[in-house]
């Protein structure tokens, strides 16, 4: 019933904050995530967990207005379904006979809903046929629970969830002062096989790959904590969390419709970005006809450079390059939009040499794609407990910077955010919590 109570329990957040005194904080509000989070997973567990390869997922959360209209019997209840999905709430339990929520309780929620369908309820056949979709304790028992969220000093807020083989995976919501919105990190995979070197994720290696249910659950519980906790609503998602989404496509792009359909998330296609380090030239390819934009983790533009901080590259950056060029062609004017996004390290990649090799291969492609439109992102390393990299200096940020905006390149120093609860760019990598 965790689902139900935390619509509830705004006040219980605010109590804890305030005995704190620091916005640095872990939820657990019931008893059962309070053990997935005492539990440890051994190695053989790992070993042992499904592999969920390119997976579609099963549950109604991966299910279109269509597709869940012929499991529930009908439009309108999938339609009361996902209205309910929305907001981080299971309609399974709100219909069912252990609600536990009071008349006032159930109010609130019912006047968050369309007023077409506030007056609409699930019958007994719909919600048997929900269960059967999503499985034993619905959404969020049947496919992951939320164990803990961690709130930093700037608002940056990380949430740990348990699946249902032990594993974990994070996600992360950015909240944004200056218009009143949240960005959304949205993991691909349990850990990751490209072995970035200036990554937390890469060190854990692959796990495995998460399904489309695993992928859209984070979303799920994000808008769950931001409407409870008074977070800004999420109108942006970035595929920066854990993971390669090219060594996962079909969950990813699946996903990716989901959180576009204008009758689901409801999120613009310009407003989701799937990024690939680019194992392999057609990495790009495989998100060619996606609802989203596209970003590449490039961080170098030499090949020498490139193999030290990508070691599982295979490939020259120019056959890489060449790959995203085919790719972008064949996309909407719209959604040749993109980002290169290149983390600076002291002394490694922030030299001026760097900045005009990245600003010499930047104008190749816009040069190579009509009405393409490349901005890159500049992001400082985050300590990930590296033995030699170190954070940039910001006299050189700022040169690497203006070199390439005398180039036209149009570049973006990105704010580190979060960074005390390590969930800033390139730290996110699941660990048991001490209690």
């Amino acid at each position: 019933m965790f689902l139900l109570r935390l619509t509830s329990i705004v006040s219980f957040w605010t109590v804890l904050d305030l005995i704190c005194e620091v916005s640095s904080f872990a939820i657990v509000p019931d008893k059962k995530s309070w053990r997935a989070l005492s539990m440890s997973t051994t190695d053989e567990e790992k070993k042992a967990a499904p592999e969920l390869s390119n997976s579609i997922g099963k549950s109604a959360l991966s299910m279109n207005i269509t597709e869940l209209s012929e499991v529930l019997g009908g439009t309108g209840r999938a339609k009361i379904v996902w209205d309910f999905f929305k907001l981080g709430l299971d309609p399974e339990l709100f219909f069912g006979s252990n609600c536990g929520l009071t008349k006032e309780e159930r109010d609130d929620i019912v006047a968050m809903l369309p007023i077409r369908r506030q007056n609409e309820v699930l019958g007994k056949s719909a919600i048997n046929a929900l269960q059967s979709a999503n499985g034993d304790g619905g959404i969020e028992m049947g496919i992951a629970t939320l164990s803990s969220v961690h709130t930093s000093n700037d608002g940056t807020t990380k949430l740990l969830m348990n699946l249902n083989d032990g594993l974990e995976v994070e996600t992360v919501i950015i909240p944004w002062d200056d218009r009143k919105r949240s960005t959304l990190c949205i993991s691909s995979q349990v850990g990751c096989r490209q072995g970035c070197t200036f990554c937390a994720t890469g060190r854990m290696g692959r796990l495995r790959n998460l399904s489309s249910d695993e992928i859209l659950i984070q979303m799920y519980y994000a808008n769950k904590i931001c409407r409870v906790s008074d977070i800004y609503a999420i109108d942006n998602i970035v595929f920066m969390g854990m993971g390669e989404p090219s060594d996962n496509p079909v969950a990813v792009k699946k996903a990716c419709e989901i959180l576009t359909d204008r009758q689901l998330f409801q999120l613009a296609q310009s407003k989701v970005t799937v990024s690939t380090v680019a194992p392999a030239p057609e990495s790009f390819s495989l998100f060619e006809d996606t609802p989203c934009s596209l970003a590449w983790s490039v961080h170098a533009a030499t090949d020498e450079l490139r193999k030290k901080l990508v070691p599982t590259t295979k490939y020259t950056m120019k056959e890489l390059q060449m790959g995203l060029v085919d790719t972008l062609k064949k996309r909407t004017k719209k959604l040749r939009t993109m980002m290169l996004e290149y983390v600076l390290i002291d002394g490694v990649n922030d030299r001026p040499e760097d900045a005009e090799a990245l600003g010499d291969f930047t104008q190749e492609i816009i040069d190579l794609v009509p009405n393409s439109k490349i901005m890159i992102n500049l992001i400082r390393f985050n300590d990930i407990g590296h033995a030699t990299f170190q954070r940039p200096q910001e006299e050189n940020v700022l040169e690497f910077q203006n070199r390439l905006l005398k180039k036209n390149i149009t570049a973006f120093i990105r704010i580190t955010r979060g960074d005390d609860e390590s969930a800033a760019c390139g730290q996110l990598a699941t660990k048991k919590l001490k209690i």
